[in-house]
């Protein structure tokens, strides 16, 4: 697929591992063999977005810039947000050969002021220190892995929903379209995006529509809160969903 997509013209291919929104993660043998097909495209470079490293279930991470003859034509993006649990602090970063990190730094220097000393430091603290030693971010997987599994078996008792089983991240991307042509009164759902919008209506969840990920037959779901709130918010979809009709 990836071959078929490619040609003369493309200059960028950009990939998200652990992903957003569906959780899915590359094994490191599947990124291997996108960098072999990406190898026969010597203008191609290579956007490598790994924020979601350390929220991984399944295979140890790989970054694409570790693939054979890929690391002078990558762009790691990182950050502190997610592994890290920093989502307020803003920081983040890329890896990149020495000219694009270059002409990166002149485009940033005119458009963002300094990040703030405290979220600096606090950063470098994360970052000298050994994930495997951080005691907080294994309990911070267990806790998202445990929250997923909850999530996952909420969502088989709604029906017309079908979802995939995410490998990383803390985002479900379960198929809605069932619902799309029901109405709720003269109501006509359409879409996602006016299923999100009548969940937010109706039964005050927040979702985002799978549109802006390149999927209009999907929705977002972010598991990244209290078991708790995962119960009501499903149980809020659920009876929101039963009063729509044919």
């Amino acid at each position: 697929q990836l071959k078929d997509a490619l040609s003369s013209k493309t200059r960028l291919f950009l990939i998200n591992s652990p992903c957003n929104p569906t959780g899915t993660v590359y094994s490191e043998e599947e990124m291997q063999a996108l960098a072999r097909v990406i190898k026969d495209y010597p203008d191609v470079y290579v956007i490598s977005d790994e924020i979601y490293e350390h929220i991984n279930f399944t295979c140890p991470h790989c970054s694409f810039a570790s693939c054979d003859g890929m690391k002078d034509r990558t762009v790691v993006v990182n950050g502190v947000s997610k592994g890290f649990a920093m989502t307020g602090w803003r920081i983040g970063f890329i890896a990149a050969p020495g000219e694009i990190a270059a002409a990166c730094n002149k485009l940033q220097g005119q458009f963002t002021s300094g990040t703030n000393s405290i979220a600096q430091r606090a950063s470098i603290a994360a970052f000298e220190k050994d994930p495997a030693d951080i005691d907080e971010m294994d309990e911070m997987k267990k806790a998202f892995r445990e929250r997923r599994d909850l999530l996952l078996e909420l969502l088989k008792d709604i029906p017309g929903v079908s979802a995939n089983v995410p490998g990383g991240a803390f985002y479900v991307f379960p198929d809605i379209s069932y619902y799309f042509g029901k109405k709720n009164g003269d109501e006509i759902i359409e879409n996602a995006m006016d299923l999100c919008a009548y969940l937010l209506h109706n039964a005050h969840v927040a979702i985002v529509p799978g549109d802006a990920f390149g999927d209009p037959n999907c929705i977002r779901i972010s598991y990244a809160t209290s078991s708790d709130r995962i119960k009501e918010a499903a149980s809020r979809i659920k009876s929101a969903l039963s009063k729509l009709t044919d």
